[in-house]
């Protein structure tokens, strides 16, 4: 109850400072509202029918986004959900006449499955077992009455791949897990042949015949070396991957099932990762390997998709391009546009009479010009490497001495940030900060040896990457050094506490969104179904018996009495990966120390907020947080 009643005093100081701190600049011309970076998009998540006489897309309805089909030929649109709990998260069509959606549930972090007419009639939940997560395997496009789903119905720690009849709700199992599968992966004809077995250390890629036959090893390697299926060949016998089999880069590769040998690269890139590739399902052909340097870039692999893309980009313009879908005979296809400067539109291409449809912009509110231009950066780090990132500058402000909010990468052993419209980014650049994003050692995308750099390395050179970052931007007269702060969410959440641990006098002040503060409880309290990489995640992040020194050293909660500047913390009590009782007793400890802490709880949310109240509270706090601890 002391603490509740120290918060509330604290969140309200930090409220009424805000507004004092605001004076003149709230009223200044360009300045944005909050809800308009953060509010709902007006559409999005368009998708189109199999048979591309209908589209449907996401709208907000009651500030929760919900699904809305169009028929094409008569522009007729109907709003088939009105959900007002929660967003619709994901969906799609699974035949012509219905459509199935994911959208979570209100008193528990599982999303749920549901079903509805494309008219709107016999809307209903058709998940097969509310206790469990759901994930969706395939949707099988040639199938109009089942789709592939994963649960771990069996054991919260694994899931099986069972055919679910949309109909019915009736499930078969068509792969069982033995216990160490991570992942399954079907044929062109919608058939389970693919799996990884990973003993948490070593992975195994497996193969069948069919789904009568047993599973056979192919090839085995160590959980350092990538060796990820895509697909399968055309003729269903051998399988495109992304490897970095004897490369530090990965490269898209054919590979054969029978003696797990590389048939031939596809392609690969010098610099980084090469790790998707697009392809026609009626033709039958590869169209481009994708990667990304600065901003995504597209290798064409067929001389007419290359034309039809300079082609597009002569109508619209040159600007990003972003495959959505095509109806079953590719008539018609989907695709969206974007840049830095934009959240882009939709677009709908007829190839039958060469027509292009404007569907939407996503954000016709926000304009480009008022916009922050993302730039690609780089430096080295004191031990050698090259650190990428972005750095955008207040519109219409020299880059010289400028407050400066840096946003380290949010997710170690994950894809790195890429070049894009980011609301967060343009809110701060928006309010005068620099902003400085950092891909640093741990992400995905630079090659292996990069991110190996980063094992067990939480709070050592993984943080001297962000130091380095920030005292590059110093020393090239852009940052002001009494007026920095540190930012992260997730992992970067971490990052930015042990900013202030590790270098007190870099950083004015830190919020951490959701990042781990303990790394015992982060291992401890893991999701039964992250359990199969857990000997992974032991020589990733380190082992809280073996390591108990490291973990004690660099985990945030221990070392409260180190932090001595102003704290943001921000929370969802739906977060399987965080403790709030850990939280709050930090939150605690901080301001026994009368450190100024700005703390925000919302207990229906998860990891990330969803719901657009939530969202803009929380980004109007950091406003003020801002306002008070890294002046203009």
């Amino acid at each position: 109850m002391k603490l509740a009643f120290r918060l509330l005093g604290v969140l309200s100081l930090v409220f009424l400072m805000g507004l004092m701190g605001c004076g003149e600049k709230n009223n200044q011309p360009g300045r944005i509202p909050i809800e308009d970076f953060f509010r709902n998009p007006e559409k999005t998540q368009f998708r189109i029918s199999p048979s591309g006489e209908h589209i449907s897309f996401l709208q907000p309805y009651q500030n929760r986004l919900n699904i809305v089909v169009e028929e094409l030929s008569t522009g007729k649109m109907t709003s088939i959900t009105q959900i007002t709990e929660n967003n619709v998260s994901k969906h799609f069509w699974a035949n012509d006449d219905k459509l199935l959606f994911f959208s979570q549930r209100d008193d528990s972090p599982n999303y749920g499955l549901f079903s509805v007419n494309r008219d709107g009639s016999d809307q209903k939940e058709i998940t097969p077992n509310p206790e469990a997560y759901i994930r969706l395997m395939d949707e099988l496009p040639n199938n109009p009455d089942e789709i592939l789903i994963g649960m771990n119905i069996r054991d919260k720690a694994i899931f099986d791949v069972y055919r679910m009849n949309i109909n019915s709700g009736e499930t078969k199992i068509v792969a069982e897990n033995p216990g160490n599968i991570a992942y399954f992966k079907t044929d062109h004809e919608g058939k389970v042949r693919l799996a990884i077995a990973t003993d948490g250390v070593n992975e195994s890629l497996l193969h069948r015949k069919d789904e009568d036959s047993p599973f056979e090893v192919v090839v085995t390697s160590n959980f350092k070396i990538t060796l990820f299926p895509l697909f399968f060949t055309f003729d269903n016998k051998s399988i495109y991957a992304c490897s970095n089999v004897g490369r530090d880069k990965c490269a898209v590769v054919t590979l054969d099932l029978n003696t797990g040998q590389e048939i031939d690269t596809i392609f690969s890139h010098p610099d980084v990762d090469v790790m998707d590739l697009n392809y026609s399902k009626a033709g039958k052909k590869l169209l481009y390997a994708e990667y990304s340097t600065w901003k995504s870039e597209a290798h064409f692999l067929d001389e007419n998709a290359k034309v039809f893309r300079e082609k597009l980009k002569k109508k619209i313009g040159d600007i990003d391009i972003e495959f959505v879908g095509m109806d079953r005979k590719e008539y018609k296809m989907l695709f969206r546009t974007y840049d830095d400067l934009s959240m882009g539109a939709y677009y709908l291409y007829n190839f039958t009479n060469d027509s292009l449809t404007l569907l939407s912009e996503v954000s016709p509110w926000l304009n480009p010009k008022e916009m922050a231009k993302m730039k690609p950066v780089k430096y080295t780090s004191r031990d050698g490497f090259t650190v990428h990132g972005y750095l955008s500058t207040p519109v219409g402000m020299k880059a010289k001495n400028l407050p400066t909010v840096v946003i380290p990468h949010a997710g170690l052993f994950t894809g790195r940030t890429h070049w894009g419209f980011n609301p967060e980014v343009q809110f701060l650049a928006n309010r005068g900060y620099a902003v400085l994003i950092i891909n640093n050692r741990g992400v995905v995308g630079y090659g292996r040896k990069f991110w190996e750099a980063s094992f067990k390395q939480w709070g050592g050179t993984v943080q001297d990457d962000i130091t380095d970052g920030v005292k590059w931007l110093i020393a090239e007269g852009i940052a002001d050094p009494s007026r920095v702060a540190i930012y992260g969410k997730n992992f970067s959440g971490f990052s930015a506490l042990a900013g202030l641990v590790n270098t007190p006098d870099l950083y004015s002040c830190a919020i951490n969104y959701s990042g781990p503060i303990n790394l015992f409880t982060y291992m401890r309290e893991m999701p039964a179904y992250w359990q199969t990489y857990l000997e992974m995640m032991y020589e990733i992040v380190g082992h809280p018996e073996k390591d108990a020194a490291l973990f004690k050293d660099i985990s945030p909660i221990f070392l409260t009495d180190k932090i001595n500047k102003p704290v943001m913390m921000a929370v969802g009590e739906k977060d399987p990966h965080t403790s709030v009782t850990e939280v709050n007793r930090f939150v605690k400890s901080l301001l026994k120390r009368d450190i100024p802490v700005t703390y925000i709880v919302k207990k229906d949310e998860g990891r990330v907020f969803q719901k657009e109240e939530n969202k803009i509270e929380l980004y109007r706090a950091m406003e003020q947080f801002l306002e008070i601890n890294l002046p203009r």
